[in-house]
């Protein structure tokens, strides 16, 4: 068989692979009806097709199974989408914000570095692995409140919560919903401060400062996101570090690929072409460049698997950002009369426009919340707290080197008393009428 008839015969058995594929995903994988009060309601969940399967199963042909084609694809377009100019994918958002916070404290660096014993301003209400990575890095977080109906850290906290001792703030935008970018950017600016911006749960939200709308993401020295199965796009498991600082990028990706100083792709060798010729102090010269280490780094790639179905994801994007927003509009009008007397509602953000991840309540002090909660999982609507609450209040910080800066009220109302419910694409007119009908009727009774 000729080389040519061969490579006809393969894209041939591809295509047909593809095709197979992707009818059966149509047919085993089809939205399914919904029966208010047996069908779940969940608070997130992945939406896809037969592109992401078809993808998918395009690059398992390969068998090429760390990252390679697809996730070149991807890191070029994610970058493009966030108007950054690197991107970089991990395999979670935890290790974005691991890689964020080690990248940050590199000597490479030099004095813009973060060292041990350096305090780093964030929010006390949100998720854990925003502020872990700080405290395994030696760093000393410093904690400001949140409050509803926003759910953001108050900016005019953190100005309070400097000392001479700040040397960055790491902030998420909550639940989707921008946190007061213009004031945390001045500040920072003003101050010298480095600013990374958890984006794990904010894909698509934007925030318009001097009439520029930016994607969140876009602000900091660098930004992190997630691709878990219940955020804005998946991959699975999976996430991404963006930044536009070439040095910082280069740190990034040794941290990411072991800490080695080579920057080669995996499978290619050699190509800056001097893979025997770098010299290192306390090495042997020309000492193999793939086996040189910069950094005490880790291996935080993903498949090109994963970056196959995120790539898929990604184009759907718009899509997904369009769906939450009209489901959390749907939802917030169908609940007005609830407003105040029994529940808060969420408000964006002064000047953002948030692609929301959840709809998040907080419940007026006479109602009991987990009575509420009982009653939504049995009519099958999920709902979640805001992740830790106050952190400090939780276990594993008993302990842990940090500070208060000032009360922290509205966090604490937010841990006893705040929820959310889903709003992703997945969800339907349908469920979002359901869902405000039973909180209705609920406090109807009360």
């Amino acid at each position: 068989m000729s080389p040519a008839h061969y490579d006809t015969q393969e894209s041939l058995l591809r295509e047909a692979t593809l095709q197979a594929a992707a009818a059966y995903s149509a047919h085993a994988h089809a939205p399914k009806p919904f029966t208010p009060g047996e069908s779940p309601v969940p608070v997130s969940g992945k939406c896809w097709n037969a592109e992401e399967v078809k993808n998918l199963v395009d690059a398992s042909l390969d068998f090429w199974l760390t990252a390679g084609r697809y996730n070149e694809r991807f890191e070029k377009a994610f970058a493009v989408c966030l108007g950054r100019r690197y991107a970089l994918t991990v395999n979670s958002g935890s290790s974005a914000n691991l890689l964020a916070t080690a990248a940050l404290c590199s000597p490479q660096l030099g004095e813009r570095r973060l060292r041990p014993g350096d305090e780093v301003v964030t929010v006390a209400a949100g998720f854990p692995t925003t502020v872990a990575p700080l405290v395994q890095y030696g760093l000393v977080p410093v904690f400001v409140d949140a409050k509803a109906p926003t759910y953001n850290a108050v900016a005019e906290q953190i100005d309070a919560a400097l000392s001479s001792r700040t040397r960055a703030v790491f902030l998420a935008h909550t639940l989707g919903n921008p946190f007061d970018v213009a004031a945390v950017k001045s500040l920072c600016a003003e101050r010298g401060l480095l600013l990374a911006e958890d984006a794990c749960d904010a894909l698509g939200s934007t925030y318009t400062q001097d009439g520029k709308e930016t994607l969140c993401g876009g602000f900091g020295h660098i930004g992190t996101f997630s691709f878990y199965p219940a955020h804005h796009i998946t991959m699975g498991e999976g996430g991404a570090v963006v930044c536009d600082d070439a040095e910082l990028y280069r740190i990034l990706l040794s941290l990411r690929d072991w800490g080695r100083d080579c920057r080669c792709p995996p499978g290619r060798d050699n190509v800056c072409g001097r893979r025997y010729s770098h010299r290192f102090p306390l090495l042997p010269d020309g000492y193999d460049h793939k086996y040189v280490y910069s950094h005490l780094g880790y291996n935080l790639k993903i498949t090109d698997m994963q970056a196959a179905v995120g790539l898929a994801q990604l184009a759907k994007l718009p899509e997904f950002t369009t769906a939450r927003r009209r489901n959390f509009h749907r939802l917030h009008k169908a609940l007005q009369s609830l407003d105040g007397d029994c529940l808060m509602l969420p408000e964006a953000t002064a000047h953002a426009d948030p692609s929301w991840f959840g709809f998040p309540l907080t419940l007026h002090p006479r109602f009991e919340r987990r009575v509420l909660l009982e009653h939504l999982n049995a009519a099958k609507i999920g709902t979640r707290l805001l992740f830790a609450g106050n952190i400090n209040r939780q276990p594993c910080f008993e302990g842990v080197p940090h500070r208060i800066a000032g009360a922290l009220d509205g966090t604490d109302e937010i841990m006893r008393r705040g929820f959310w419910v889903g709003v992703f694409p997945g969800l339907r007119d349908e469920h979002m009428d359901y869902t405000a009908g039973v909180l209705l009727d609920w406090f109807k009774r009360r």
